[in-house]
């Protein structure tokens, strides 16, 4: 079954985004183990 171009399209757009919202997540966590590391020593 072929896809068409537009859901083709809405699809890597969507994973573009999951792969951005993963981004910002482990940045987020990097800067919470960094705060965290720093207020401890």
């Amino acid at each position: 079954m072929a896809m068409d171009p537009e859901g083709a399209r809405q699809q890597t757009i969507r994973a573009r985004n999951r792969a951005l919202v993963a981004i910002l997540v482990g940045l987020v966590a990097l800067f919470y183990v960094i705060t965290i590391v720093r207020m401890g020593g």
